[in-house]
Formats: C-alpha cells, structure tokens, sequence
C-alpha cells in the first residue's frame, strides 16, 4: 500500500472535521427521508417501499446520480472514513449506495444541493489541479477537502454546504451500517443475564 492510502481513520476525521452538523447547518434531507432511513436502515427486513443499503457496498443500479457522481461521493466518504486496521471504510458499508437512495427520496431542494455542490467540486479541482476530483492524487484530494471544510460551522458557499451535507450523511450512514455498528463499534446485542447477584458490599448482603 502506497504512503497515499496510509491515513489513518482519526487523522483523516481530525484533517476535515469540526463537528458533525451543526445549528447553522443546512437541512439534509426531508423529515419523511430520515424517518424511512432509521426504521429500514436499521432493520432492513421493515418494509417501508425503499431497501436498505449501507449494509453492502454501493448497488449497481443507482437511483439519482451518474456514474462520475457516485465515484466523487464514495471517494470523499472514503477520506472522512477510510478503511484502517480496526475496520473498512465508508465505501465497504456501502455509504455511497445508501446516499444515492437518500437523496432519490429528497425534495428538489436538497436534490439539487448535492448535483451542485458535486460539480463545484470538480469545477475547484479543475481550477487547482487540472483535473476533476476522482483522477487527481489522495494528497489533493484531502487538500481540497480542508478546503472546503473550514467554513463548516457556518458554511456559505455551495461546496462548503456540499461538504457539511456529505460529512452528516456518511457519518449517519456508516455507524448505522453492519460494519459500523458490529466491525467499528463491535456491538454484540443485548446479553442477557441469567441471575442478577446485586450489591456485594457486605452491609448489604444481609
């Protein structure tokens, strides 16, 4: 593995984050959109007319995005959680399929958020690195990315508020995955006590 690739998940998190969301942040999606991720993201076998996705990698049909959007959106959330030793990265859990489906299922508002703020994007990279975003370097990549994050509080610009929405969405998208939730946070479900033994303190025990 190149020195390119070897970021480890707390550095990249320390390089391009303040905060996940913040007061001063846009909506991300639509209250029906959210509603509809908790319950089927969490359990897939609900069903509420959309599937689930960020429990496998990204579907081969996508729902909104072009083929060069859905390779921008998984690389960005590869950078704000990339695969290391503990566990994979955002792409692995399938954020970039599970973005495609929010973001399907959104008001035109927040459709035309994320189109925008992609080609802003791309249009920054050109402009610094004569290429779009997806054919230059990791070490430009995260260049870019710091800037556009450093605004993320109060974000104006259209590729400020892109970043603040892809952050948020792959963040919730990751850690309510099957990698996230069982490989990152390794949680093994309820246990369930056979006997509860109480107090040990003696003045207790009586």
């Amino acid at each position: 593995m190149s020195n390119e690739r070897k970021i480890s998940r707390r550095t990249a998190l320390k390089v391009i984050a303040v905060g996940v969301g913040t007061a001063s942040a846009p909506p991300i999606l639509g209250n029906h959109v959210l509603g509809q991720q908790q319950i089927q993201h969490q359990h897939p076998d609900m069903q509420m007319g959309v599937p689930a996705a960020a429990s496998a990698p990204a579907m081969a049909g996508t729902r909104f995005f072009n083929p060069q959007e859905m390779a921008t959106i998984a690389a960005v959330s590869d950078l704000i959680i990339p695969t290391d030793e503990h566990s994979p990265g955002a792409e692995a859990a399938g954020v970039s399929g599970f973005i495609d489906l929010m973001v399907s299922e959104s008001p035109n508002e927040i459709k035309s958020l994320w189109r925008d703020g992609l080609a802003a994007v791309d249009r920054m990279s050109e402009q610094q690195f004569s290429a779009a975003f997806i054919r230059v370097g990791h070490p430009q990549q995260i260049s870019l990315l710091k800037a556009i994050s450093r605004n993320e509080r109060r974000p104006k610009t259209i590729e400020e508020r892109f970043f603040v929405a892809i952050k948020t969405m792959t963040v919730d998208a990751y850690y309510t995955s099957a990698i996230g939730i069982h490989q990152e946070l390794r949680y093994k479900g309820n246990a369930v006590l056979k006997e509860f033994v109480g107090c040990t303190h003696a003045e207790h025990m009586s």
